[in-house]
This record gives C-alpha cells, sequence and structure tokens, in this order.
C-alpha cells in the first residue's frame, strides 16, 4: 500500500514515528508502532529529502511523507469446516465460546484442527497482526472452555490489545477445585515464571526473572471435597489461574499438570463473563456463558 501524507501545521516538529502511528490510528488502518518503526528502518519512509530511516527524525510542515507499507505475509494455513459457536458477530470482531479441548492457534507440530483453523472457514476477513494467528487477540489453554473475542481487522486489533495492556477487559472465570477453601474471597499476589525442572510447566516464582501475576477468587460454594470460585484474573500470565491456586493447595478439577491425578473429565475452568470496549463504536458490550453442564453433577 503506498501512502502519501501532508504534515499539517499542528504536527510541525513531531517525530516521524508518533506522527505516522497516529495517522494510521485516526485513518483506523491498523498498523502498529512496531510495524511503523520497522518500515522506516527499511527506508520504506520517505520525506523531502529522501528516505528517512531514523524513528526520531522531525518532521516539517508541509513536508510530503510517502509511506510504502508492506503487507504482512500470512502463514499458509488451512481453513476447516469445525463446529464453533458465534455469540456475537459485526464487521469488526466476534464473539467465540470455545469448548475444551480446542486449540486456539497453531503452533509447531499442531498446525491443524485448532480454533484459527475454524475461523478461516467461517469469516472472509480476519486480522493480520500476528500472520501466524489471524483474529486472535488473546487465547485461552486447549482445555479451558468459554468466551473469546476475535479481531476481523487490525484496527479492531490493536483497540482490543490496547485494553487488555491497560486492564480494562473485564473477565471472569469459574472453577471447581479441590478441597474446602478457606476464605470467602481472596486476592493472589505471587510472582511466575517457568518452572525450573518441567520446562513446559509454569510456577510461583521469586526468582528474578519472574513475572507479577495477580489473580482475585471468591467462593460460591464449598463442601468438604470441593469449592466452586469465581475468578477475575487481574494480569495475564501462562496458566496463571491454575498456577495459583494450585500453589494454594486448591488445585482444578482435571487438570493432570498443576493438579493430583482425578476422575474429573475435563479441566473444570470457564471463561463465563467478558466484557469489554466496542473497539469503533466506544460501546460497553457484556457476554455470558452457561456453566457447562459437567459441572452441574458436582
Amino acid at each position: 500500500m503506498e501512502y502519501s501524507i501532508t504534515v499539517p501545521l499542528k504536527e510541525h516538529g513531531k517525530r516521524i514515528d508518533l506522527f505516522l502511528a497516529s495517522y494510521f490510528a485516526k485513518s483506523k488502518t491498523g498498523y502498529s508502532r512496531t510495524f511503523i518503526k520497522e518500515s522506516i528502518l527499511k527506508g520504506l519512509v520517505c520525506g523531502s529529502s529522501g528516505a528517512i530511516k531514523k524513528p526520531h527524525y522531525k518532521v516539517s510542515r508541509d513536508e510530503i511523507i510517502k509511506v510504502s507499507a508492506e503487507p504482512k505475509k500470512r502463514a499458509v494455513l488451512e481453513s476447516e469446516d469445525l463446529p464453533i459457536e458465534v455469540v456475537y458477530e459485526d464487521k469488526d470482531i466476534a464473539v467465540i465460546n470455545k469448548p475444551s479441548g480446542l486449540v486456539v492457534h497453531p503452533a509447531p507440530g499442531n498446525q491443524n484442527h485448532t480454533l484459527v483453523n475454524a475461523l478461516l472457514r467461517r469469516f472472509k476477513e480476519l486480522s493480520s497482526i500476528n500472520p501466524q494467528r489471524p483474529g486472535i487477540v488473546h487465547r485461552l489453554d486447549k482445555d479451558t472452555s468459554g468466551l473469546l473475542v476475535i479481531a476481523k481487522n487490525n484496527f479492531a486489533h490493536l483497540e482490543l490489545a490496547k485494553q487488555f495492556a491497560e486492564h480494562t477487559i473485564e473477565r471472569l472465570y469459574i472453577a471447581l477445585v479441590k478441597g474446602k477453601v478457606k476464605f470467602d474471597e481472596e486476592v493472589i499476589e505471587l510472582p511466575i515464571s517457568r518452572h525450573p525442572y518441567r520446562r513446559k510447566n509454569m510456577a510461583v516464582s521469586f526468582s528474578e526473572g519472574a513475572k507479577y501475576a495477580k489473580t482475585y477468587y471468591r467462593t460460591l460454594k464449598r463442601s468438604d471435597e470441593y469449592s466452586l470460585l469465581e475468578i477475575k484474573p487481574f494480569t495475564g500470565r501462562t496458566h496463571q489461574l491454575r498456577v495459583h491456586l494450585s500453589y494454594l493447595g486448591y488445585p482444578i478439577l482435571g487438570d493432570p499438570k498443576y493438579g493430583k491425578s482425578n476422575s474429573f473429565s475435563r479441566l473444570a475452568l470457564h471463561a463465563k463473563s467478558l466484557s469489554f470496549f466496542h473497539p469503533c463504536s466506544g460501546k460497553k458490550l457484556n457476554f455470558t456463558s452457561d456453566t457447562p453442564k459437567e459441572f452441574s453433577a458436582i
């Protein structure tokens, strides 16, 4: 795509990367600051004196900035006719109720039978911010069920990602855990890092590289054997809810990675509600998902 942009008086003296980021955000083209910086360093941005290769270059009034934006190459991913439940859809976003057992996006050794493969069949357009994961703004673990928001274009993707970064998107989960939870509610603030020996696992850690993680839970019901919790994550670390609850001695039922052996049919974790501002209209949207049938027996 070729763009020719005239610098207005009010933008005189602004850094080229900030000027272009502001322009592309207002025009809703969906180019991220990282993408803009890469374009500058590659010599794809030109000003009155030729190619601009420094992000801190200052633009001048009435200067014509020309941008040749290279399209991102999307990975060759197959579309598949997999059943997915679409809770909501418009031209910018979709909300999906993901079943337990479905991987969200392809990864090495697992290129097919994922939610992304199903999305490619279901929708004509998806965001390409990450070409390996078209449409995916956030994820759920394979065995976690519940609500996910999908971006159909890059502008919607960047706006939703900003809400996640600013923690304005509200997510609530429900979980069945082993044991009688002592407190009615509690905030867990324990850092998480890669497990020192089991590299596919995460663990509570106080090492230098550990990342801050915060989880709130409220006990809805309890018995001597099990408890039903409502959980709100404030951060989004890998396996955060599973790691935090296991560390407290209340592993989620059906979790072979962080829990003790039990016969529950699946991971008893479900993303039951999702609230966010629509990336284009700004309207607050709220979605809820029914409690899985497997939870009801307990």
